[in-house]
């Protein structure tokens, strides 16, 4: 199956909804396996080499989706309350500054993985887990 038939299939098959959730659920992924290593880096020097490693690029995709999220839901045709919708673009700006910030090589990675697991849970229709 070429990819262009593959792509087709999963649009057809999978609803916006599951196609946020299955891309929000690999970027998360990726960016837990260096979240634990990144926070607890006695220095900037450190986070900086594991950002050079492999985080950047993530914490890059997960900015271009939420950028993405944030213009959906500031759409007018947007059905979600009017409510939810702010809550949401207010948690998509803030995910933007947070990331400029690990970025920047200050700690916080694991704050924007705990937003993520929240949103990909709503998604799947799941009420939230408390962070332990």
């Amino acid at each position: 199956m070429s990819i262009a038939a593959y792509k087709r299939t999963i649009r057809e098959s999978e609803t916006p909804r599951q196609i946020e959730r299955r891309i929000l659920s690999r970027i998360t992924g990726q960016l837990e396996q260096h979240a634990q290593g990144f926070d607890g880096a006695e220095s900037k020097s450190e986070r900086q080499t594991l950002l050079a490693s492999g985080l950047r690029s993530s914490l890059s995709e997960n900015q271009a989706m939420w950028r993405a999220m944030r213009h959906d839901l500031a759409a007018d045709g947007n059905a979600l309350p009017a409510n939810l919708r702010a809550s949401l673009l207010s948690l998509a700006l803030w995910v933007d500054r947070q990331s400029a910030a690990v970025m920047g090589g200050e700690k916080g990675l694991g704050a924007l993985v705990a937003i993520n697991r929240s949103i990909i849970a709503g998604l799947s229709g799941q009420a939230p887990r408390p962070e332990g």
